[in-house]
Parts: C-alpha cells; structure tokens; sequence
C-alpha cells in the first residue's frame, strides 16, 4: 500500500500569494501595453511642414482663429489609468490626443467632407497589438514567477 501526505496548507499560501502577485502586477501590466501604443500612436501621428491655422466652427462669424505649431497633435496625445473603466481585476488606460490642445485631432484621424482621413490611432493598434500583448504577459509571467519562487 502507498501513503501519500499533502500539507494542503503549503499549497494554498503558494496560490494565495500566485493570485496577490498577479493582482498587484495588473495595473503595471497594463501600463506596459498601454505604453507600447502610446509611442505607436506618437510615431504614427500626421507632423505638418509648417505651422498652420485652424479655423473654428464660427470663425466666419467671428473671424478667430487658432495658430498651431508644426507637429502640435503628436505632442498632444496622451494615455492616462481611466477609472471610470477599470474595475477590480480590470486595469484601463487610455491613449488619446488633448482635445483642447489639438481640437482638430478628429478631423485628422477620421478626415472630413473636404479632406481626406490620415488615420494614426487604429493603426497604431494594429501595428501595436502583438508588442503589447507581449508586455502585459511579460510583466505578469514575471511578477507570478517572483511568487512561486
């Protein structure tokens, strides 16, 4: 007859402190992707020659414009944690171009009656997609190797 004796509690603590590690490492995880499409969508973003002026919705009326220097709408994109989003075991970040820095973001990224789209936000994701994934896993295959250790 063979005997075997499993300390069960041993096992839990491991796996109590497996489901901590993966736990503290989700925020950082999702950080490291969201910073692999933030320098995509940085890279991506249309830069201009030249400064150039963009006219608001009443600017006939009004006659006001707004001067923006060459390469303003890739200094403008940001990525921030959203917490309206995130939820415990979910971690959110955002990546998007400052609306009031660059108001003509959209008409860029998704073009206009007049102009053509120059799309650099969904390319981003796209050429991005893999790299981030890899960083996320990397981030947490190693925080849950620390805790096995």
């Amino acid at each position: 007859m063979i005997s075997v004796d499993f300390d069960f509690d041993k096992i839990a603590k491991k796996l109590d402190g497996i489901t901590a590690a993966s736990k503290e490492a989700l925020r950082p995880a999702a950080q490291a992707g969201a910073e692999i499409f933030y320098i995509e969508s940085k890279w991506r973003a249309p830069v201009s020659d030249e400064a150039h002026f963009f006219y608001g919705k009443n600017s006939k009326k009004t006659g006001v414009r707004y001067f923006f220097k060459s390469g303003n709408l890739r200094d403008s994109i940001y990525q921030y944690y959203n917490k309206r989003l995130s939820a415990p075991g979910k971690a959110v970040y955002s990546i998007s171009w400052n609306h009031q820095k660059a108001p003509y973001g959209s008409m860029v990224e998704y073009g206009t009656s007049r102009a053509p789209a120059h799309p650099f936000l969904r390319p981003a994701y796209d050429a991005a997609s893999e790299r981030a994934k890899d960083a996320v896993l990397d981030v947490m295959r190693n925080s849950i190797n620390e805790a096995i250790k």
